[in-house]
């Protein structure tokens, strides 16, 4: 998957790694980069064709797949945190973090899918797609653990079109969901180069940084080593 010539479409692209997406999409060549949001108003990216898109509303989606037609390349990065307990006293914030991670990209992708034509889709999930690390974040990896299944399943099922499918983890950028942590954060930019190396190399999952590479390594592990591991780090 070469980027240069491509037309792509970025969700979220108003801020943070969505904005740095959009960004290095018209750096690598791409003609048309569609920079989608609920408030396109809020678009300040130079060169792009801001666009109304609501992940959660299926005529949002509807409109804005008509309108852009024909696609190359699909960045599923719209998320959301909400910082949801599993076993809170509400599950309404876990239900908006499954219909924005979930739902929203897999309906994205159903309306996007048939206009690639081969082309590439690359999902944003998350180091908390394989593991849970504090009550307060459970909704959210239960939210991208499922995104993470599901980039799995449409890479299976759109391989008779040869369309790429790449999953991009990471586990801290400095974005506005990572605001309130004070601990060192990689930038957005860096990010999506190594995310964009990736797609264009043909990668099918793309490790961002190393605490998700450590992760993701401890997945063939007795998950009792890696959760003493994170009960030191936050009780000691």
């Amino acid at each position: 998957m070469q980027i240069n010539g491509t037309k792509a479409l970025v969700t979220g692209a108003n801020r943070g790694l969505g904005k740095a997406f959009a960004e290095g999409l018209l750096a690598r060549g791409a003609t048309t980069v569609y920079a989608t949001a609920r408030r396109p108003e809020s678009i300040d990216i130079p060169g792009v064709v801001p666009l109304h898109l609501d992940i959660t509303d299926p005529t949002s989606i509807e409109a804005a797949a008509a309108e852009v037609g024909d696609l190359d390349v699909l960045i599923n990065n719209a998320g959301i945190s909400t910082n949801a307990p599993l076993l809170g006293p509400s599950t309404d914030n876990i239900r908006r973090e499954f219909d924005t991670n979930f739902w929203g990209t897999l309906n994205v992708t159903r309306a996007f899918a048939p206009r690639l034509g081969g082309g590439a889709i690359l999902n944003v999930i998350s180091a908390l797609s394989w593991y849970a690390f504090a009550p307060a974040s459970n909704g959210y990896a239960a939210s991208k653990a499922a995104e993470w299944s599901l980039t799995n399943g449409i890479r299976l099922e759109l391989a008779d079109q040869k369309t790429q499918v790449t999953a991009l983890a990471l586990a801290i950028a400095d974005t506005d969901m990572m605001a309130a942590y004070d601990i060192p954060k990689l930038p957005p930019r860096e990010v999506v180069a190594i995310a964009l190396d990736g797609l264009e190399a043909g990668k099918l999952e793309v490790i961002a940084d190393s605490p998700t590479a450590n992760v993701k390594a401890s997945l063939s592990r007795d998950p009792a080593l890696f959760y003493a591991d994170i009960s030191a780090a936050l009780f000691g």
